[in-house]
């Protein structure tokens, strides 16, 4: 059980306390005659407020759970109309003993004005007790629903996001192997090169991004790797610019978030003939990350080739773990593909 349940039920349990015993004093306060006895009072309003009590808490602990919510409310109605009744008569027939009436100099004195409850008020009062009880304990099961409906959501939610975290590890690790297939036979070498720098990569992958966050530095230079990776095989007419700032703050992002643009680029935007370009730009302003990749646009390429799950799985997660919080936007312009996030970061926990 945590320690926010524990506190939560004693919390309730003070309140419970305090509750009643406020309605025990305003028993004796609400009283102006000065001649009757605080023994008096005991007796007989007390008496009454007793049997507020225990109808509340019947109801409380008993009657609401097994008959109320489990949709026997006529034998609830019943069983209440039977207790009023009890309860009043008992009272009534207690205030029949000497115990509950005043005496003045060891003279009964029935002249004096009953302090206790009139009838009407007495049942009325029961009335109330077993409303306020039934309002309370609805409104207590519909938070602690509304706290099972929404633990049900976040478990829900944690698991779709794990799922999307772990599926773009199997997607960029055949993406990646394809490259060094590439490379076996044409550069042995850059492919030995290649399978070295994978290996630290994997480190990243199998460690640092089983968490459910990571610092943004180390984030930039696992994309600074992969960069590296990539160029090994490409060709010679392309052109890579990157710019990745110097992190001063500890921010914190989710594993992987930021790979899918550089792979969509590497993967759609080089020809082998053709003057390509990639260029990689990521700056930080006030509470927002602005992330931006561009790269050379081929349509016929495009076209031949499915751009797989990388797009889509980073805008399912955004949704799932920014909701609200940021701008993605991708468009074609003058055969120029342009990749853009702007990320608020801000309170992200």
């Amino acid at each position: 059980m945590s320690k926010n349940i524990i506190n939560k039920d004693i919390l309730t349990i003070i309140m419970h306390i305090g509750f009643w015993c406020l309605v025990f004093l305003w028993s004796i306060l609400s009283v102006e005659d000065s001649y009757l006895s605080t023994q008096h009072l005991a007796n007989r309003n007390w008496l009454s407020t007793s049997c507020l009590l225990i109808i509340f808490y019947i109801n409380y602990f008993i009657l609401i759970d097994i008959f109320f919510f489990k949709k026997k409310k006529i034998i609830f109605y019943v069983l209440n109309l039977f207790l009023i009744i009890a309860v009043y008569f008992t009272i009534r027939y207690s205030f029949t003993l000497n115990t509950f009436n005043l005496t003045l100099h060891g003279v009964r004195m029935r002249q004096v004005r009953d302090v206790s409850m009139p009838s009407t008020q007495l049942v009325l009062s029961m009335i109330l007790s077993i409303g306020m009880c039934v309002g309370l304990k609805i409104n207590t099961k519909w938070t602690k629903n509304k706290l099972l409906l929404q633990n049900v959501k976040q478990k829900q939610l944690d698991s779709e996001i794990k799922y999307l975290r772990y599926q773009i590890q199997p997607h960029f690790l055949f993406n990646t192997l394809n490259n060094i297939y590439s490379l076996i036979d044409s550069s042995p070498t850059i492919a030995k090169d290649s399978i070295h720098s994978l290996s630290k990569m994997m480190r990243y992958l199998l460690h640092e991004s089983t968490a459910n966050k990571v610092s943004l530095t180390k984030e930039i230079d696992f994309l600074e790797r992969y960069i590296d990776l990539m160029q090994m095989r490409v060709s010679s007419n392309l052109t890579i610019e990157k710019n990745f700032p110097i992190i001063n703050q500890p921010i914190q992002l989710p594993p992987l978030l930021l790979i899918s643009f550089i792979e969509n680029a590497f993967k759609h935007g080089i020809d082998a003939i053709q003057t390509s370009f990639i260029k990689i730009k990521l700056t930080i302003e006030k509470d927002e990350i602005h992330y931006i990749v561009s790269n050379s646009y081929f349509p016929q390429f495009s076209k031949e080739t499915n751009s797989g799950i990388g797009l889509d799985n980073l805008k399912k997660r955004l949704e799932l773990l920014y909701p609200n919080k940021f701008e993605l936007i991708q468009e074609e312009k003058d055969k120029v593909y342009t990749s853009k996030l702007i990320l608020n970061f801000k309170n992200d926990d």
